[in-house]
């Protein structure tokens, strides 16, 4: 019965870790069908080897094999990386059974507990980290500091240049720094009305002054097709008669 309720209770916490904490979270599918048969395999193999006399030594045995393996496959963030131990936990300690029944659900809400509130939004939430490639190679550490911190507009904690390129002046730099602001950069407001158009506000326009200069567009659906008046048509020239200037002119001397 104790092996049931242990059993039930792993599901229902590997269910609540995976789509009530992480999927809701950080929305990656492929971890969630990880972690769940993960910890449905470690429940199910530390469960067989409860009753044996090294079923303790060869639970800690795999779960560490496990790590291992799973961490070598390929790259994970921090935040998934305690996903995952959660996970092994939760299979290790309901499959091991230990007595009383109190201790192991204690330890299973707990592990819960500690991700809920660790891994919420708002926790520590201006700490940020990010990789930055700055356009001019920087070899000295109280300008490069200076130049992030006006770059991400935030207080720099740690900075560690990973490529230094004096051929092709750029700096690529790993950055932990702490958001002075939360508003999204980039959007640059519209600077405020001057006096003199301040006064014509009543008439209904506005006239905001240092806007850049807009250059027409070079596109020629926007060139007009029309020929400006001023211009003369061309008159194209009378045509000559094959036979000459001759031809003509005594035709004219005899109409005189």
């Amino acid at each position: 019965m104790t092996i049931l309720i242990l059993i039930l209770a792993d599901l229902l916490a590997i269910t609540l870790l995976t789509f009530g904490l992480y999927l809701r979270r950080h929305r990656r599918r492929d971890l969630v069908v990880s972690y769940l048969g993960m910890n449905v395999g470690v429940l199910a193999v530390a469960t067989a080897l409860s009753g044996s006399a090294a079923g303790v030594g060869l639970g800690l045995g795999l779960f560490g094999v496990l790590s291992i393996i799973r961490l070598r496959s390929t790259e994970l963030a921090q935040h998934e990386v305690a996903y995952y131990f959660s996970a092994l936990a939760l299979g290790l300690i309901a499959g091991l059974g230990a007595q009383p029944l109190w201790l192991p659900l204690s330890l299973m809400g707990l592990i819960l507990a500690v991700m809920v509130v660790g891994d919420h939004a708002r926790m520590l939430p201006a700490y940020r980290h990010q990789i930055v490639v700055l356009d001019r190679a920087v070899s000295d550490e109280a300008a490069l500091y200076s130049r992030l911190a006006d770059v991400l507009d935030a207080r720099i904690h740690s900075a560690t240049v990973s490529e230094l390129d004096l051929v092709n002046d750029r700096t690529v730099v790993e950055v932990r720094y702490e958001a002075s602001s939360t508003r999204p950069r980039g959007k640059a407001a519209l600077p405020a009305p001057s006096a003199a158009a301040a006064s014509d506000s009543s008439a209904g326009t506005i006239d905001y002054t240092g806007l850049p200069e807009a250059s027409p567009a070079a596109d020629p659906a926007h060139v007009p097709a029309h020929v400006p008046a001023h211009v003369p048509a061309h008159v194209p020239a009378p045509p000559r008669s094959a036979a000459g200037p001759g031809v003509d002119d005594g035709k004219r001397e005899r109409a005189a």
